[in-house]
């Protein structure tokens, strides 16, 4: 894998999409694009969609702190085992999440959020797997 998929392309390409599902979390939370393409479509009231939206926006901000630290985009220093263990985590639920965009009652959740979800599985265990640098020791 490493021969195929650089570690700056896995970074860049985290950092690009978790920051757009922020902004689309957002936009959802706010209200501009339906809940209904979200949770697979599993949300029943405006409650559940602010604390699920809530959550998902709080998971993706600390996972994209994360790259961010381990890139050194973040001027914060922790042990590389540590950002190693939470990328191993974040590519454990990102394959969570694409089983279970497969099996969304919503074909939207399918077909666009699998594709999304798989990608960044790929490259959160890129950067697991990756040997550090002296930047992001």
């Amino acid at each position: 894998m490493k021969k195929y998929i650089s570690e700056r392309l896995a970074t860049k390409a985290l950092l690009t999409i978790q920051s757009l599902s922020v902004v689309l979390h957002l936009l959802i939370l706010s209200g501009v694009v339906p809940y209904e393409i979200a949770w697979g479509g599993r949300i029943k009231n405006q409650e559940e969609m602010i604390r699920f939206e809530s959550v998902s926006i709080l998971l993706n901000l600390l996972m994209l702190a994360i790259v961010a630290i381990r890139a050194g985009l973040l001027p914060v220093r922790l042990n590389y085992s540590f950002t190693r263990g939470a990328l191993w985590i974040m590519f454990g639920l990102f394959v969570l999440n694409t089983v279970g965009n497969i099996l969304s009652d919503n074909q939207f959740e399918q077909l666009v959020f699998t594709p999304v979800t798989m990608i960044l599985a790929v490259f959160s265990l890129r950067l697991a797997i990756s040997i550090p640098t002296k930047a992001t020791a």
